[in-house]
């Protein structure tokens, strides 16, 4: 069965989760330097099988673009070059690495562990995945 994989792009890193095989539970894969999505993808397509690709789309409270939106519509289109066959789709990530945060300090996290960005990044990116097969 093939999964659904989010992406929480960033300009230096990139956290990456994905589904279970069944799409019921999301887990935090990987983060990455942003300048290795591709490869990193193209490695992690050619074993497992994936349906969707999920990006964070960075908006203002008011729909206008970020400082950040730039980067994520370059980087989509990077994905739809050298992906065309998976479809993509756009989710919001507002509060995003805020909610990441405070769920990080609820899970019990040490202070030195939440201060790490990657682990910010990963935990994004699973809760915006596990947000949207919630919606599903």
């Amino acid at each position: 069965m093939a999964r659904i994989i989010c992406i929480d792009y960033g300009s230096k890193r990139t956290g990456i989760a994905v589904t279970d095989p069944f799409k019921i539970i999301a887990t935090a894969l990987d983060t990455i330097e942003s300048k290795q999505l591709i490869p990193y993808l193209k490695d992690y397509f050619s074993k497992e099988p994936v349906e969707l690709i999920l990006i964070g789309m960075p908006l203002n409270l008011d729909d206008t673009p970020t400082h950040g939106t730039p980067l994520v519509l370059a980087a989509i289109k990077q994905l739809q070059k050298n992906f065309p066959a998976i479809p993509l789709q756009t989710v919001d990530e507002r509060y995003s690495s805020k909610n990441a945060s405070r769920a990080m300090v609820q899970m019990g996290m040490k202070k030195k562990d939440r201060q790490v960005k990657g682990n910010i990044d990963q935990v994004a990116a699973t809760m915006l995945l596990q947000e949207y097969m919630d919606n599903l």
